[in-house]
């Protein structure tokens, strides 16, 4: 079940007492000050209200709770999309990783191996603004057997491109968040990244679009 405008809790704790799956969704402080509490009344069965008596509730059961993390991407003075600065850079990283696809799995002792979709795969997200050098320094320490992909601020880049460097996928961080991102839909058409697919029940066949 879902509830978008979860207020007190009661699609939630109605839910829970009935066995089902449930997400609501809450932007008030209702969430600390209702919620919560509630529901974990309903976990330790201490909610006597609703439909305890009907389903013989006893209590039982989880939940998880996330917030919400602020828009990753903002506009400057001059209208220019720039990363949030409420981002710190581990933040930054991993919430790049998640976009991209890669697992974040920052290493203790290699700077620029900060996620990694492969064994030979990996993802480096910097604010900084890289160079030819920098570049060239990067593509010298990943080395011919690995790849990398480096999200940035901005880069420059001598005659030839990013071509000189092959183990390099070099791409600025704004366009590419906002490559992600779909704006002004008043459907349901938008795309969906990195879900994975549930697998056929036993006797289905999976159906090919």
């Amino acid at each position: 079940m879902l509830d978008s405008f979860a207020g007190s809790g009661t699609t939630g704790a109605v839910a829970h007492k009935m066995g089902r799956r449930w997400i609501m969704v809450e932007l008030g402080e209702h969430c600390h000050t209702h919620i919560i509490p509630r529901l974990k009344k309903v976990i330790d069965s201490t909610d006597p209200g609703g439909i305890t008596e009907a389903v013989n509730w006893k209590g039982g059961g989880g939940f998880r709770y996330y917030r919400l993390a602020p828009s990753l991407l903002e506009k400057d003075k001059w209208g220019q999309w720039v990363i949030s600065k409420e981002f710190n850079p581990a933040m930054l990283a991993e919430a790049v990783c998640k976009l991209e696809g890669f697992t974040y799995a920052p290493s203790d002792t290699v700077y620029w191996q900060q996620g990694r979709s492969t064994e030979r795969d990996f993802i480096y997200v910097t604010t900084q603004h890289l160079s030819a050098d920098q570049l060239a320094q990067l593509s010298d320490e990943v080395g011919p057997e690995r790849t990398l992909l480096v999200l940035c601020a901005a880069f420059r880049v001598l005659k030839g491109g990013t071509e000189r460097y092959p183990n390099l996928t070099v791409k600025k961080i704004p366009k590419q968040v906002l490559s992600r991102c779909e704006w002004g839909h008043d459907d349901y058409s938008l795309k969906v990244e990195n879900l994975p697919k549930a697998p056929p029940k036993a006797g289905q066949q999976e159906l090919g679009l």
